[in-house]
């Protein structure tokens, strides 16, 4: 008599057990985030953070690790030190237009106020520049005179701001990075003993 049962295939393990899959995705959301600084012209405006939020979400929704291991050239810390700097990368993204236009937050000591005077300098270059149409719309004059001030101000502040999120950059990296690793070590520890108290907690009357 043939037997009829079903035959079930067990899943690889590498495909039931998330921890040996690297972070999809990483790559291709460390482009994005380049191609954003390369793009980034002027001012940083405020669908920056969108796109760094945005780049972030994606990151933490889909990332995954390899198994933690203290080996320092294994593929968990490889892929650990990917995820830290595409995660820095992302938040300084995000983080660019509220540092340019809030000093509490990035205060830049000296640059705000070269930046008010480059301000004042455009103001008056452009004043100089339509002298001759002074007189036939004034309102015209003084906005025109608002708008090249102000746009000198925020390229300057932006021009400040991108020279120094390479390092707000990599302290975020860092404190990530360093989360992670003992996040993920503990979890390794726990699991181990876990595995390891298994046996020795059985019942000793269940034994035939």
């Amino acid at each position: 008599m043939s037997d009829t049962s079903a035959r079930v295939t067990p899943r690889p393990a590498s495909a039931a057990a998330g921890g040996e899959v690297p972070a999809p995705g990483v790559i291709g959301i460390g482009l994005a985030a380049v191609l954003t600084f390369a793009l980034a012209q002027g001012s940083w405006q405020w669908f920056a953070t969108f796109i760094g939020v945005t780049l972030l979400a994606v990151m933490l929704a889909f990332q995954r690790r390899a198994q933690w291991t203290p080996d320092i050239r294994s593929a968990y810390v490889r892929g650990l030190v990917a995820y830290a700097l595409v995660v820095g990368l992302c938040v300084a993204i995000a983080l660019a237009p509220l540092l340019q236009r809030r000093a509490w937050l990035f205060p830049m000591p000296g640059t705000r106020s070269e930046c008010v005077l480059l301000g004042r300098y455009e103001a008056f270059r452009t004043e100089a520049a339509l002298g001759s149409l002074a007189g036939s719309d004034g309102a015209a004059l003084a906005f025109a005179r608002e708008a090249h001030a102000r746009t000198a101000v925020a390229e300057c502040l932006a021009a400040t701001t991108t020279l120094w999120l390479p390092l707000y950059g990599v302290a975020v990296a860092a404190l990530v990075g360093t989360v992670v690793w003992f996040r993920d070590r503990a979890r390794a520890q726990d699991r181990d003993r876990a595995q390891e108290a298994g046996p020795s907690s059985r019942d000793p009357q269940a034994a035939p």
